[in-house]
């Protein structure tokens, strides 16, 4: 039954208006009215501060009543049906009502990405021609590999996924530690294509897991899934120009094309800590939490202070007798005003009856949380405070971050010493406060400011001497973030290793997608491509994908049997993307960062912003490519 059916007075729709976002209602009224006053003061929202939800947009009282009421006549008069005045708004509109929605200007670039992503100028879906004998082989079932799986058979494309794992995920199905969860909202961590009525704006764990088990569901994915299959290695033939997979359980799979969906954060990193067999109590990887553990009463150590910690230390505090956490490096952290927040039923009604408005929502996400940080991560070489910050903006952030450390510590001079990173802000990942700096205040809690030199069979000593007894060691150490596919052994034209091409942590390819002299070979999240300024890295995997079908397709069209990159092109956008890093702060030399190997060569972020990359993979050139016909 339709909405119009059950509330044909609009009660449920007016009452869902007071929880509504107003900055993405006002470019709704202007798509279903036509009525450009809509897009003037004062109904032009402020801008959100960092990446505050900014739900009353800064209007009055009166200006906010105003704007409900004119969506809830215009909804009731769609539903009604007066049809939608503007229902794929043109590139200078898309930019205007982007420019309403964010409270600031929008680049003239950013137009054809939010029509295709909004679904106001869809792509046609690159399909093969019939009978060809274009096949691949996907490794992994996590977000790349679902979302390759998916576009396949789209495309027509036949496929097989294998999956060491016993269900769809991949990280989230291996990450089940107390408060693991996204630092991405909800909305904007999804694919575009399958939205969902999330209970909170920053997804935990298990809902994020079962958001993937449905979409699975929802596109009959498991049966192309070979569950409980570990990939060992991978061969190319030159002479039938396929690849042979072999498999732990010796069910070797070979196919025209190889994907690798093995993501960044996948492998566990345990550093080697002298003494780490000697201790007597429990010690494991958040990635490896024990399914028995029990941490009532006992004494509990944590090592390390980035991502992971920030989302355990929160949800464990005040369950152990005692917990310590060792920090070699203090993190940046980030308020936000609705981390925490549940979505009531009501903002579930708005996105599903309230036309537009769930794009609406989501492209301000979008754009809170990707680009618009980009241009203050760049070096300004004129700037006077480069120990401090990287340009004048970049110190207005660390302004702002500053403050609310200290104002989160207040009265503990000894946190806020232990706790305020001395590099600029944005050169580790960026966290977002998820009750850290509560926890630290607890008198059952310690922050031990010092990296661990050594474990010994009764806890940890530091490297400046501090001793702490423990039952129980959590190593929240993060992942090896620079050994893309391993420990996989892929071998490309002549029997090279892959491994061999780019040594222990130096990892590049064209578009982090493909690599000179291994043909057919396909790479999600490569190297250069994790995101470091925030946003969704889905959105990334969307690019990717899209790249590799078209030019799978591609293939299929012109009865091609390998593609492989050139050589001066895999060079030319390696040395462009290193150029990049240069000018930015991940190169700073005042603090270290996952994201760059032991050389100081950036290996795991991407430089450019979202847009540049959307555009850069959004069609594959096929010129790029050396090719082999039949």
């Amino acid at each position: 039954m339709s909405a119009a059916v059950t509330d044909t007075g609009g009660a449920d729709l007016a009452a869902a208006l007071e929880h509504a976002n107003l900055p993405s209602l006002v470019p709704v009224l202007v798509q279903l009215t036509g009525d450009r006053r809509w897009l003037a003061d004062p109904y032009r929202p402020t801008r959100s501060r960092g990446m505050d939800n900014n739900d009353a947009g800064g209007f009055s009282d009166d200006v906010a009543a105003e704007i409900r009421a004119a969506v809830l006549d215009a909804v009731v008069a769609h539903e009604a049906g007066a049809p939608v005045a503007i229902p794929a708004p043109t590139r200078e509109l898309l930019l205007e009502l982007l420019s309403l929605a964010t409270g600031e200007p929008a680049p003239p670039e950013y137009a054809d990405m939010l029509a295709e992503d909004l679904g106001f100028a869809p792509e046609p879906a690159p399909t093969a021609t019939a009978g060809t004998d274009i096949d691949a082989v996907i490794v992994g079932a996590g977000v790349s590999g679902m979302l390759a799986a998916i576009k396949l058979r789209e495309a027509g494309i036949d496929h097989v996924v294998l999956e060491k794992n016993d269900e769809v995920g991949g990280g989230w199905w291996e990450n089940t530690y107390p408060g693991a969860g996204v630092d991405t909202p909800s909305h904007l961590y999804s694919y575009s294509f399958a939205p969902r009525d999330w209970s909170t704006h920053f997804g935990k764990r298990d809902e994020v897991e079962q958001y993937l088990r449905d979409v699975a569901d929802d596109h009959d994915l498991r049966r192309v899934i070979r569950f409980g299959t570990e990939v060992t290695g991978a061969a190319y033939d030159e002479d039938t120009a396929t690849w042979t997979v072999r498999t732990a359980d010796g069910n070797d799979v070979t196919a025209r094309v190889l994907i690798s969906a093995t993501g960044a954060l996948n492998r566990p990193k345990t550093p080697a800590i002298p003494g780490l067999d000697t201790f007597t109590g429990r010690l494991f990887h958040t990635a490896e939490w024990p399914e028995d553990l029990d941490l009532r009463g006992r004494r509990v150590a944590v090592v390390g202070a980035g991502a992971s910690a920030m989302q355990v230390v929160p949800a464990i505090a005040g369950t152990p007798a005692r917990l310590t956490v060792f920090q070699r490096s203090p993190q940046w952290i980030a308020p936000n005003d609705v981390y925490f927040e549940a979505f009531p039923d009501a903002v579930h009604h708005l996105m599903n009856r309230v036309p537009f408005y769930r794009q609406w929502y989501r492209a301000r996400l979008a754009w809170n949380f990707n680009d618009r940080v980009h241009p203050s991560l760049q070096v300004d070489p004129e700037w006077e405070h480069g120990n401090r910050s990287v340009n004048a903006v970049n110190d207005a952030h660390r302004r702002v971050f500053t403050r609310y450390l200290e104002a989160e510590l207040e009265g503990r001079p000894d946190l806020v010493a232990k706790s305020l990173p001395d590099y600029p802000p944005f050169g580790k990942r960026m966290l977002l406060d998820n009750g850290w700096f509560r926890a630290l205040r607890r008198d059952d809690v310690e922050l031990v400011a010092e990296g661990v030199a050594e474990v010994t069979p009764t806890g940890l000593r530091g490297d400046s001497g501090t001793k702490v007894d423990a039952d129980v060691i959590i190593m929240a150490t993060g992942f090896h973030t620079h050994r893309y596919l391993w420990p996989i052994e892929v071998r490309g034209r002549n029997g090279v290793r892959l491994a061999d091409v780019w040594g222990a942590e130096d990892a590049h390819a064209h578009l982090g997608i493909t690599v000179p002299g291994f043909p057919n070979l396909f790479i999600t999240c490569g190297p250069g491509t994790v995101l470091g300024h925030g946003g969704s890295y889905i959105t990334i995997a969307e690019c990717q994908v899209r790249y590799i079908v078209d030019l799978l397709t591609t293939m299929a069209r012109r009865d091609l049997k390998a593609v492989e990159v050139r050589d001066d092109v895999e060079q030319d956008y390696t040395r462009r993307h290193d150029e990049a890093h240069a000018r930015m702060l991940w190169t700073h030399p005042g603090m270290t960062n996952w994201y760059r190997n032991a050389e100081g060569r950036v290996v795991s972020t991407l430089p450019w912003r979202i847009v540049d990359y959307w555009r850069m993979t959004h069609d594959a050139d096929l010129d790029e490519y050396a090719v082999e016909k039949r």
